[in-house]
């Protein structure tokens, strides 16, 4: 439901709150989160333009997030990079429908209406806080050289 574009933004955000108050150059990010280098400038472009993320110039620059990790939502991310499309008119187009929509496509607002729910009462500080066996962006193998 939520677009490659949007995992990406997450993990990059995700891991950046993680090496807080470090920077983190592009190359930094793309290793740690598996995302293509070329695709993550991208990413980072539209972070920056939306104010989840600061770009430094500079030997000791880098990425950082913009705001505290209680301030930053997990939909705040979701909204810079690619926004949840709620359903307000009938999709298909359809006159008779107008603004009422047809039960199915209720059904699929008011899913979507629940997802911006619990993304936006979900801080970036509770998804690092939260117990679990795993840790997101745990350790990827490293590819070894020659073998």
């Amino acid at each position: 439901m939520l677009s490659q574009t949007t995992e990406y933004a997450l993990r990059t955000v995700v891991h950046l709150a993680s090496q807080m108050p470090t920077p983190q150059t592009t190359s930094q990010i793309a290793e740690a989160t598996l995302v293509p280098r070329a695709y993550l400038s991208k990413v980072i472009q539209a972070l920056v333009r939306n104010g989840i993320l600061i770009s430094q110039r500079g030997v000791k620059g880098g990425v950082l997030l913009a705001k505290s990790l209680d301030e930053l939502s997990m939909l705040d991310v979701v909204n810079a990079v690619d926004p949840i499309k709620r359903i307000v008119v009938c999709p298909l187009g359809l006159a008779s429908h107008g603004k009422r929509l047809c039960s199915l496509h209720s059904k699929l607002d008011h899913a979507l209406e629940e997802i911006e729910k619990a993304l936006g009462n979900t801080s970036l500080a509770e998804i690092l806080k939260q117990p679990s066996p795993s840790v997101p962006l745990c350790d990827f193998p490293k590819p070894t050289i020659g073998t």
